[in-house]
Protein backbone atom coordinates (compact mmCIF):
# COMPACT_ATOMS: atom_id res chain seq x y z
CA UNK A 1 0.00 0.00 0.00
CA UNK A 2 3.00 2.27 1.02
CA UNK A 3 4.11 2.32 -2.87
CA UNK A 4 0.28 2.80 -3.75
CA UNK A 5 0.07 5.66 -1.86
CA UNK A 6 3.34 7.28 -2.68
CA UNK A 7 2.40 6.80 -6.40
CA UNK A 8 -0.67 8.90 -5.95
CA UNK A 9 1.04 11.50 -3.69
CA UNK A 10 3.26 11.54 -6.88
CA UNK A 11 0.94 12.48 -8.88
CA UNK A 12 -0.66 15.08 -7.18
CA UNK A 13 2.77 16.59 -7.38
CA UNK A 14 3.51 16.33 -4.26
CA UNK A 15 6.99 14.93 -4.48
CA UNK A 16 7.80 18.10 -6.96
CA UNK A 17 7.65 18.30 -10.71
CA UNK A 18 5.24 20.36 -13.00
CA UNK A 19 1.65 19.67 -13.54
CA UNK A 20 -0.15 16.57 -12.20
CA UNK A 21 -0.45 13.04 -13.06
CA UNK A 22 -4.14 12.54 -14.18
CA UNK A 23 -4.45 9.15 -15.18
CA UNK A 24 -2.67 7.86 -11.75
CA UNK A 25 -4.99 10.00 -10.18
CA UNK A 26 -7.76 8.31 -12.30
CA UNK A 27 -6.89 4.66 -11.49
CA UNK A 28 -6.48 5.29 -8.17
CA UNK A 29 -10.15 6.14 -8.44
CA UNK A 30 -11.40 3.05 -9.62
CA UNK A 31 -8.65 0.83 -7.38
CA UNK A 32 -9.11 2.25 -4.38
CA UNK A 33 -13.22 2.16 -4.32
CA UNK A 34 -14.55 0.75 -0.87
CA UNK A 35 -11.19 0.93 0.76
CA UNK A 36 -11.36 3.83 2.72
CA UNK A 37 -7.82 2.95 4.60
CA UNK A 38 -6.18 3.43 1.64
CA UNK A 39 -7.62 7.34 1.26
CA UNK A 40 -7.17 7.37 5.06
CA UNK A 41 -3.18 6.80 5.04
CA UNK A 42 -2.63 9.01 1.77
CA UNK A 43 -4.15 12.33 3.48
CA UNK A 44 -1.85 11.14 6.51
CA UNK A 45 1.27 10.64 4.95
CA UNK A 46 0.93 13.69 2.27
CA UNK A 47 1.50 16.49 5.02
CA UNK A 48 2.21 19.18 3.07
CA UNK A 49 -1.49 18.57 1.29
CA UNK A 50 -3.38 17.58 4.49
CA UNK A 51 -2.84 18.78 8.42
CA UNK A 52 -4.09 17.18 11.50
CA UNK A 53 -7.13 19.25 12.95
CA UNK A 54 -7.59 18.69 16.07
CA UNK A 55 -7.33 15.08 16.10
CA UNK A 56 -10.80 14.87 14.59
CA UNK A 57 -9.83 15.31 10.66
CA UNK A 58 -7.06 15.74 8.23
CA UNK A 59 -8.04 19.23 6.98
CA UNK A 60 -6.98 20.45 2.86
CA UNK A 61 -4.01 23.16 3.11
CA UNK A 62 -5.61 25.84 1.35
CA UNK A 63 -2.26 26.72 0.09
CA UNK A 64 -1.27 23.63 -1.31
CA UNK A 65 -4.64 23.92 -2.96
CA UNK A 66 -4.09 26.80 -4.85
CA UNK A 67 -0.70 25.49 -5.60
CA UNK A 68 -2.71 22.67 -7.08
CA UNK A 69 -4.86 25.09 -9.10
CA UNK A 70 -1.92 26.34 -10.41
CA UNK A 71 -0.11 22.71 -11.49
CA UNK A 72 -3.67 21.34 -12.88
CA UNK A 73 -4.32 24.68 -15.09
CA UNK A 74 -0.33 24.00 -16.71
CA UNK A 75 -2.10 21.85 -19.31
CA UNK A 76 -5.09 23.66 -20.23
CA UNK A 77 -2.56 27.05 -20.18
CA UNK A 78 -0.31 24.90 -22.48
CA UNK A 79 -3.25 24.36 -24.90
CA UNK A 80 -5.06 27.70 -25.19
CA UNK A 81 -1.29 29.30 -25.81
CA UNK A 82 -0.83 26.52 -28.56
CA UNK A 83 -4.53 27.07 -30.26
CA UNK A 84 -4.10 31.08 -30.04
CA UNK A 85 -3.29 32.73 -33.29
CA UNK A 86 0.40 33.53 -33.34
CA UNK A 87 0.02 37.27 -33.12
CA UNK A 88 -2.65 37.47 -30.15
CA UNK A 89 -0.71 34.94 -27.92
CA UNK A 90 2.86 37.46 -28.18
CA UNK A 91 0.14 40.31 -27.47
CA UNK A 92 -0.71 38.94 -24.54
CA UNK A 93 2.47 37.35 -23.43
CA UNK A 94 3.90 41.15 -23.57
CA UNK A 95 0.60 42.53 -22.06
CA UNK A 96 1.25 39.98 -19.11
CA UNK A 97 4.57 40.85 -18.35
CA UNK A 98 4.16 44.77 -18.86
CA UNK A 99 1.36 44.96 -16.56
CA UNK A 100 2.41 42.44 -13.87
CA UNK A 101 5.53 42.33 -11.32
CA UNK A 102 7.37 40.51 -14.25
CA UNK A 103 11.09 40.49 -15.81
CA UNK A 104 11.05 42.16 -19.13
CA UNK A 105 12.62 39.18 -20.47
CA UNK A 106 9.48 38.08 -22.51
CA UNK A 107 8.88 41.75 -24.19
CA UNK A 108 12.95 41.14 -25.06
CA UNK A 109 12.24 37.15 -26.19
CA UNK A 110 9.37 38.66 -28.63
CA UNK A 111 11.01 41.65 -30.09
CA UNK A 112 14.15 39.66 -31.12
CA UNK A 113 13.56 36.47 -31.82
CA UNK A 114 10.54 37.10 -34.46
CA UNK A 115 10.93 37.90 -37.86
CA UNK A 116 9.90 41.54 -38.78
CA UNK A 117 6.22 40.50 -39.91
CA UNK A 118 5.38 38.45 -36.78
CA UNK A 119 6.61 41.22 -34.97
CA UNK A 120 4.84 44.05 -36.83
CA UNK A 121 1.32 41.41 -36.57
CA UNK A 122 2.04 41.61 -32.51
CA UNK A 123 2.07 45.23 -32.81
CA UNK A 124 -1.02 45.70 -34.61
CA UNK A 125 -3.20 42.52 -32.12
CA UNK A 126 -2.03 44.37 -28.98
CA UNK A 127 -3.70 47.87 -30.34
CA UNK A 128 -6.60 45.51 -31.25
CA UNK A 129 -6.93 43.97 -28.02
CA UNK A 130 -5.72 46.40 -25.36
CA UNK A 131 -6.50 49.50 -27.50
CA UNK A 132 -2.99 50.78 -26.98
CA UNK A 133 0.24 50.47 -28.52
CA UNK A 134 2.98 48.19 -27.59
CA UNK A 135 5.92 50.78 -27.55
CA UNK A 136 3.15 53.30 -25.72
CA UNK A 137 2.98 50.78 -22.99
CA UNK A 138 6.51 49.35 -22.77
CA UNK A 139 7.93 53.34 -23.05
CA UNK A 140 5.36 54.34 -19.84
CA UNK A 141 5.47 50.47 -17.59
CA UNK A 142 8.86 50.00 -18.31
CA UNK A 143 10.30 52.80 -16.36
CA UNK A 144 9.19 50.41 -13.20
CA UNK A 145 11.32 47.57 -13.84
CA UNK A 146 15.03 48.34 -12.64
CA UNK A 147 17.93 48.42 -15.43
CA UNK A 148 15.66 47.47 -18.73
CA UNK A 149 16.33 50.66 -20.30
CA UNK A 150 13.33 52.02 -21.61
CA UNK A 151 14.92 53.44 -24.67
CA UNK A 152 16.22 49.78 -25.67
CA UNK A 153 12.95 48.05 -24.86
CA UNK A 154 10.78 50.60 -27.40
CA UNK A 155 13.64 50.50 -30.02
CA UNK A 156 13.48 46.55 -29.74
CA UNK A 157 9.73 46.46 -30.16
CA UNK A 158 9.64 49.16 -32.61
CA UNK A 159 12.18 47.39 -34.82
CA UNK A 160 11.01 46.01 -38.63
CA UNK A 161 15.08 44.75 -39.46
CA UNK A 162 16.29 44.07 -42.71
CA UNK A 163 16.12 40.01 -42.77
CA UNK A 164 18.06 39.93 -46.35
CA UNK A 165 21.61 38.33 -46.21
CA UNK A 166 23.52 41.22 -47.35
CA UNK A 167 26.44 42.32 -44.48
CA UNK A 168 28.33 45.04 -44.50
CA UNK A 169 31.70 43.85 -43.32
CA UNK A 170 33.41 47.02 -43.12
CA UNK A 171 30.67 48.05 -40.86
CA UNK A 172 29.89 45.55 -38.60
CA UNK A 173 33.73 45.90 -37.78
CA UNK A 174 33.27 49.70 -36.91
CA UNK A 175 30.17 48.78 -34.95
CA UNK A 176 32.12 46.24 -32.93
CA UNK A 177 34.93 48.47 -31.99
CA UNK A 178 32.10 50.67 -31.16
CA UNK A 179 30.68 47.83 -28.78
CA UNK A 180 33.88 47.33 -27.13
CA UNK A 181 34.54 51.45 -26.29
CA UNK A 182 31.40 51.47 -25.11
CA UNK A 183 31.81 47.97 -22.88
CA UNK A 184 34.85 49.74 -21.61
CA UNK A 185 33.79 52.99 -20.61
CA UNK A 186 30.75 51.74 -18.87
CA UNK A 187 32.52 48.85 -16.57
CA UNK A 188 30.27 47.45 -14.46
CA UNK A 189 27.52 49.98 -14.48
CA UNK A 190 24.89 48.51 -16.26
CA UNK A 191 22.66 51.15 -16.53
CA UNK A 192 25.05 53.40 -18.31
CA UNK A 193 25.39 50.77 -20.88
CA UNK A 194 22.04 50.18 -21.35
CA UNK A 195 21.81 53.99 -22.33
CA UNK A 196 24.75 54.20 -24.31
CA UNK A 197 23.41 55.52 -27.85
CA UNK A 198 26.06 53.12 -30.13
CA UNK A 199 24.61 50.15 -28.31
CA UNK A 200 20.88 50.77 -28.61
CA UNK A 201 21.23 51.92 -31.90
CA UNK A 202 23.20 48.24 -33.04
CA UNK A 203 20.89 45.94 -31.16
CA UNK A 204 17.51 47.98 -32.19
CA UNK A 205 18.45 48.58 -36.10
CA UNK A 206 20.84 46.29 -37.45
CA UNK A 207 19.93 43.09 -39.31
CA UNK A 208 19.75 39.81 -37.26
CA UNK A 209 22.95 38.75 -39.75
CA UNK A 210 24.90 41.98 -39.23
CA UNK A 211 24.52 41.20 -35.40
CA UNK A 212 26.40 38.02 -35.94
CA UNK A 213 29.10 39.27 -37.99
CA UNK A 214 29.37 42.56 -35.42
CA UNK A 215 29.72 40.21 -32.58
CA UNK A 216 32.14 37.71 -34.65
CA UNK A 217 34.55 40.77 -34.92
CA UNK A 218 33.93 41.81 -31.41
CA UNK A 219 35.19 38.42 -30.14
CA UNK A 220 37.97 38.74 -32.61
CA UNK A 221 39.15 42.41 -31.04
CA UNK A 222 38.25 41.88 -27.43
CA UNK A 223 38.75 37.98 -27.13
CA UNK A 224 35.32 37.13 -25.41
CA UNK A 225 31.73 36.59 -26.47
CA UNK A 226 29.63 39.76 -26.21
CA UNK A 227 27.01 38.08 -23.88
CA UNK A 228 30.03 37.55 -21.04
CA UNK A 229 30.72 41.59 -21.14
CA UNK A 230 27.00 41.95 -20.86
CA UNK A 231 25.94 39.21 -17.77
CA UNK A 232 25.82 42.32 -15.52
CA UNK A 233 22.76 43.74 -17.54
CA UNK A 234 20.22 40.93 -18.08
CA UNK A 235 18.36 42.75 -20.76
CA UNK A 236 20.98 43.95 -22.94
CA UNK A 237 22.27 39.73 -22.86
CA UNK A 238 19.25 38.22 -23.28
CA UNK A 239 18.17 40.43 -26.06
CA UNK A 240 22.09 40.04 -27.73
CA UNK A 241 21.51 35.95 -27.73
CA UNK A 242 17.74 36.31 -29.03
CA UNK A 243 19.29 38.41 -31.79
CA UNK A 244 22.03 36.48 -32.76
CA UNK A 245 21.52 32.99 -31.06
CA UNK A 246 18.20 32.43 -30.32
CA UNK A 247 18.17 28.61 -30.36
CA UNK A 248 20.95 28.71 -26.72
CA UNK A 249 18.79 31.41 -25.25
CA UNK A 250 15.96 29.57 -24.97
CA UNK A 251 17.93 26.46 -24.42
CA UNK A 252 19.13 28.17 -20.98
CA UNK A 253 15.51 29.49 -20.41
CA UNK A 254 14.54 25.21 -20.07
CA UNK A 255 17.28 24.34 -18.79
CA UNK A 256 16.02 26.98 -15.50
CA UNK A 257 12.37 26.19 -15.68
CA UNK A 258 13.01 22.27 -15.14
CA UNK A 259 16.35 23.25 -12.39
CA UNK A 260 15.83 22.68 -8.99
CA UNK A 261 14.42 25.49 -6.87
CA UNK A 262 12.57 27.42 -10.28
CA UNK A 263 10.92 29.98 -9.41
CA UNK A 264 7.04 30.36 -10.79
CA UNK A 265 8.28 33.02 -13.28
CA UNK A 266 10.95 30.12 -14.88
CA UNK A 267 8.31 27.72 -14.46
CA UNK A 268 6.50 29.23 -16.75
CA UNK A 269 8.55 29.50 -19.44
CA UNK A 270 8.65 25.94 -20.26
CA UNK A 271 4.90 26.12 -21.42
CA UNK A 272 6.16 29.25 -23.68
CA UNK A 273 9.13 28.05 -25.03
CA UNK A 274 7.33 24.94 -26.13
CA UNK A 275 4.32 26.00 -28.00
CA UNK A 276 6.08 29.99 -29.38
CA UNK A 277 9.46 27.46 -30.67
CA UNK A 278 7.67 24.29 -31.48
CA UNK A 279 7.49 24.64 -35.29
CA UNK A 280 10.02 27.27 -35.75
CA UNK A 281 13.77 26.14 -34.43
CA UNK A 282 12.79 23.17 -32.00
CA UNK A 283 15.44 20.93 -33.20
CA UNK A 284 17.89 23.63 -32.57
CA UNK A 285 17.12 24.29 -29.47
CA UNK A 286 17.21 20.24 -28.50
CA UNK A 287 21.05 20.60 -30.11
CA UNK A 288 22.16 23.74 -28.15
CA UNK A 289 20.42 22.26 -24.93
CA UNK A 290 22.84 18.90 -25.65
CA UNK A 291 25.84 20.86 -26.43
CA UNK A 292 25.34 23.26 -23.37
CA UNK A 293 23.91 20.69 -20.78
CA UNK A 294 25.32 17.11 -21.90
CA UNK A 295 21.75 15.59 -21.78
CA UNK A 296 18.49 15.40 -24.12
CA UNK A 297 16.42 18.24 -23.35
CA UNK A 298 13.45 15.42 -23.96
CA UNK A 299 14.73 13.73 -20.97
CA UNK A 300 14.44 16.93 -18.81
CA UNK A 301 11.27 17.65 -19.08
CA UNK A 302 10.26 14.46 -18.86
CA UNK A 303 11.44 13.87 -15.73
CA UNK A 304 10.46 17.12 -13.93
CA UNK A 305 6.35 17.54 -15.61
CA UNK A 306 3.72 14.97 -15.23
CA UNK A 307 0.64 13.71 -16.61
CA UNK A 308 -1.30 15.17 -19.46
CA UNK A 309 1.12 18.37 -19.48
CA UNK A 310 3.95 16.02 -19.76
CA UNK A 311 2.85 14.42 -22.63
CA UNK A 312 1.94 17.61 -24.51
CA UNK A 313 5.16 19.27 -23.43
CA UNK A 314 6.51 15.93 -24.70
CA UNK A 315 4.90 16.29 -28.28
CA UNK A 316 5.87 20.02 -29.00
CA UNK A 317 9.87 19.09 -27.71
CA UNK A 318 10.14 15.74 -29.73
CA UNK A 319 7.62 15.98 -32.04
CA UNK A 320 7.71 11.83 -31.98
CA UNK A 321 11.12 11.51 -32.71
Amino acid sequence: MADEIQHLTRAFSGLGGLGVDEPAMVSALAKWRRQPEKLSGFRKSFNGFFKDHGGVIERCEEEYMLHLAAEFSRFKNLMVMWAMHPWERDARLAHHVLHQAHPAAIVVEIACTRTAEELLGARKAYQALFHHSLEEDVAYRARDKPYCGVSLLVGLVSAYRYEGPRVSEETARAEAKALVAAVKSAGHAAAKLVENDDVVRILTTRSKPHLVETFKHYKEIHGRHIEEDLGHEETLREAALCLATPARYFSEVVAAAVSDGADHHAKEALTRVAVTRADVDMDAIRAAYHEQFGGRLEDAVAGKAHGYYRDALLSLVAGGK
